[in-house]
């Protein structure tokens, strides 16, 4: 995994704006309606080839392929799995809970049709699950490599992402194993084949485990904090054990509060899960001190350092508001981030959360998204002077 070791290297959380054709697919696809599944192939190819040199145009250094395959960054795993069916609805925040007039809006901007839900419709764990079949996995990181052919070395790195298997867990409700121990391990088990994949064809691994900070407002808002974290400590031994053959220094872990623009004020500390999160077999962590509730994390790495051979990917940019940060702003961000760390060479500069976790999702228009990675570039230049030039 790169350093910055003579600048400040850029990069992002994974998703980015789908076109609105693909978006359009990949709704009607959720809604039960027949898409022809070639259509949608070739939809989301010619995405990734408009992604990838918007992002060099736009300063990324470590990019991916948008996501642009995935109608989200973990329902994808619909097309992929055994043993899933029906249907169930995710429980509610309590952020949004104890907000009437708030969760009365809530519920009008979330339930557009225009949109693939994170939250409704979501499948169930019926029978056993496993990875069906290892060439879904591979064709997308072929299209990838592909597209990467056509402009070489547009990237210093290039990632691609998979969920944990705690968020899997969360979202895709377990009617099937007697104990969350049993389902994790299975979801375990199929998502190495994933991450495998993934490091096999060349790319950082990027874990996106929203679940390790997520659930404590969702699955576990009314049980005590304890039982959240043994579920965190459950998860990463789970990740541990299907990272069992990939380096390290592969993989990099996405933590996060959820990318809603709700109040977060029922939000686990950082201070309470970053302990458990350190025993994760990882060479990075990606975490967001851009919003306004855990924008002062950062300092926890003063208490609790990163390991030896970590990096720190700083989320500098928040991915729910239209407003465009000052690249001030940005570069004050990165350097308070890198006194903590007291090393900039590991220190990434990077957003929050991805800006379309789901097609339609994101709350950032597009044309917005770009400005936004062009003033993380910004930001980042200026710090990489005063850090690197001193």
């Amino acid at each position: 995994m790169r350093r910055s070791t003579d600048r400040i290297l850029t990069t992002h959380t994974g998703s980015l704006p789908r076109p609105e054709n693909l978006t359009r697919l990949f709704v009607r696809r959720a809604l039960g309606e027949s898409v022809d599944p070639d259509e949608i192939g070739a939809a989301s190819r010619d995405a990734v080839r408009a992604i990838v040199p918007k992002q060099a145009e736009a300063g990324v250094d470590v990019g991916n392929n948008g996501e642009q395959q995935r109608d989200s960054f973990f329902l994808y795993l619909k097309e992929r799995l055994t043993g899933l069916g029906g249907t169930w609805q995710r429980p509610s925040r309590a952020d949004v809970d104890r907000y009437p007039v708030f969760k009365k809006r809530w519920l009008q901007q979330t339930s557009s049709q225009s949109r693939v839900s994170p939250n409704e419709g979501l499948p169930m764990a019926l029978g056993d699950v496993r990875y069906k079949d290892p060439a879904a996995i591979e064709a997308e990181c072929r299209d990838f490599k592909d597209v990467l052919a056509l402009t070489p070395n547009v990237f210093a790195e290039s990632f691609m992402n998979a969920p944990s298997p705690g968020i899997v867990a969360a979202a895709i409700k377990n009617q099937h194993y007697d104990t969350l121990s049993g389902y994790l391990q299975a979801l375990g088990e199929a998502l190495q084949v994933e991450y495998e994949a993934i490091v096999r064809a060349g790319f950082v691994l990027q874990i996106d485990a929203p679940d390790l900070a997520l659930e404590r407002h969702i699955s576990y808002k009314d049980k005590p904090l304890s039982e959240f974290l043994a579920f965190v400590e459950a998860v990463i031994t789970e990740i541990n054990r299907a990272l069992r053959n990939v380096a390290p220094n592969r993989v990099r872990l996405h933590i996060c509060w959820g990318n809603s623009e709700s109040p977060h004020d029922c939000d686990v500390p950082l201070e309470e899960i970053l302990p458990i999160v350190r025993q994760a077999k990882v060479g990075g962590l990606v975490l967001p001190f851009a919003g306004p509730r855990h924008a002062h994390e950062f300092r926890c790495f003063g208490k609790m350092p990163l390991q030896d051979d970590q990096v720190l990917v700083a989320g500098v940019i928040d991915p729910l508001t239209n407003i465009v940060e000052h690249p001030e702003v940005v570069a004050d961000r990165i350097e308070r981030v890198a006194a903590v760390v007291d090393d900039p060479s590991r220190v990434l500069a990077g957003t929050d959360c991805g800006f379309d976790t789901s097609a339609g999702w994101g709350r950032v228009a597009e044309d917005v998204v770009w400005a936004k990675l062009r003033t993380l570039r910004e930001g980042a230049d200026l710090a990489s002077k005063r850090l690197f030039c001193a």
